[in-house]
């Protein structure tokens, strides 16, 4: 069943306001029932999966699409990310094969990254309806290594990846070294073929074509998918409405500048026209691209300056700053994350030859701001800003005063 959407009326966006009230979100906040479809665009259905985590849902996308067979032209439907692989996920697609999907088959398979709520269920989509996998090949690689137990989600490697940077707890390490096959249980298998896409790859899908745009830090090669004819963009997990993408540096690449690669990443869509549909993994499709990534781009360049100005007097670890960075409690699953992120923070300014990095006597890898280098700091800013608008409230004063005392004299000289 495909459900009608209700589309709140667009609003012009107040400047001021920050985070999603900043957003035009066009479907109100309508969300499609589990095993049924929204149309968000013509021929673009939206359908929702669970997920086990605190991030409970993911967003997966069905184009209306054909393809040539020596008996004529058949239809069907190319899908957009997979869901992970568990038995409630396949049922919710066999609903939707029964309802929104009106019994075509799906064409070919798309997924934007290896991660494995979207990766999850590829292969088994692929056998289902003997439908080819498009994606990029560094996240198609990335996939079948962790898929055999090779991962930056636990074993020990990640273990004393992150044992390397502070995070110490022995009953903590001893879950994250379990963690081995984290990856390979919402990920058992990958399909044993795939079609390669690149930064500019064209797919003609249905009526329209989508053109990939590449996107680092988040993943290895993420690819989100651009229609100018649709006017939609397939964010995947690059610019979500609500929260931050997690953006880590991980074991099996342990000196990587992953915020810096996804901070330039997201100027890719700078050229995007305003009004463009976005369609992310998590959250509401909505409007307003450049605001959120200019938000985005404020959010790390915001958290840079606390880490930064945190670390001035003393030197710090990726785990001290856990909580210069993140603003709530994190449980388990959420710091296995949050560390990568923290490092990545650590590294982008460390790499920029803002901070100073050492091991100290325990091997943990702490970092001290350069106070000849750092950059100001969020306070600092915020008083030369204070400063700067004194100086021009007191500029424009005197000008108003001079300018006013000119026009009087010359009405008397008149």
């Amino acid at each position: 069943m495909t459900q009608n959407a209700n589309p709140s009326t667009p609003t012009a966006q107040a400047a001021h306001l920050s985070g999603e009230a900043a957003l035009n979100f066009p479907l109100g906040t309508t969300l499609p029932e589990l095993g049924n479809a929204i149309e968000v665009a013509p021929g673009v259905l939206w359908i929702r999966m669970a997920l086990p985590f605190a991030l409970d849902h993911i967003n997966l996308w069905l184009l209306a699409d054909t393809e040539e067979t020596p008996s004529g032209q058949r239809q069907g439907w190319t899908a957009v990310d997979c869901g992970v692989t568990n038995p409630g996920t396949q049922e919710a697609w066999r609903q939707v094969f029964a309802g929104p999907m009106k019994g075509l088959p799906i064409l070919r398979v798309v997924v934007t990254h290896m991660h494995p709520d979207h990766m999850g269920l590829a292969h088994w989509l692929c056998e289902q309806f003997n439908a080819p996998l498009f994606m990029n090949a560094t996240e198609y690689q990335a996939a079948l290594l962790a898929s055999t137990g090779a991962s930056n989600f636990g074993g020990l490697s990640t273990q004393k990846f992150f044992a390397d940077h502070g995070w110490n707890d022995p009953a903590d390490q001893k879950q994250i070294q379990s963690r081995v096959s984290y990856y390979a249980n919402m990920v058992p298998k990958v399909p044993e073929s795939y079609h390669r896409l690149l930064e500019g790859s064209q797919i003609q899908i249905g009526d329209n074509i989508w053109e990939c745009i590449s996107g680092w830090g988040h993943s290895p090669e993420h690819m989100a998918l651009y229609s100018p004819s649709a006017n939609v963009l397939i964010s995947g997990d690059m610019v979500l409405p609500k929260i931050s993408t997690n953006v880590s540096v991980y074991a099996q690449e342990p000196e990587a500048n992953a915020l810096a690669l996804f901070m330039r990443s997201l100027k890719k869509f700078d050229g995007l026209p305003a009004d463009t549909l976005i369609l992310p993994s998590h959250g509401r499709p909505f409007v307003g691209l450049h605001t959120r990534t200019a938000q985005l781009l404020k959010h790390h360049e915001d958290r840079l300056d606390e880490v930064l100005e945190a670390c001035t007097e003393r030197a710090g670890s990726a785990h001290d700053m856990l909580k210069v960075i993140f603003k709530r409690p994190l449980d388990f699953h959420q710091t296995t994350f949050a560390i990568g992120e923290s490092v990545a923070h650590l590294h982008a300014l460390w790499l920029d030859g803002k901070m100073t990095r050492t091991k100290d006597p325990q091997g943990v890898w702490r970092f001290k701001s350069n106070s000849d280098s750092a950059r100001l700091t969020r306070s600092e800013v915020d008083a030369l800003r204070q400063k700067k608008k004194a100086i021009s409230d007191f500029v424009q004063k005197e000008l108003k005063g001079s300018l006013g005392q000119k026009m009087t004299e010359n009405n008397r000289s008149n």
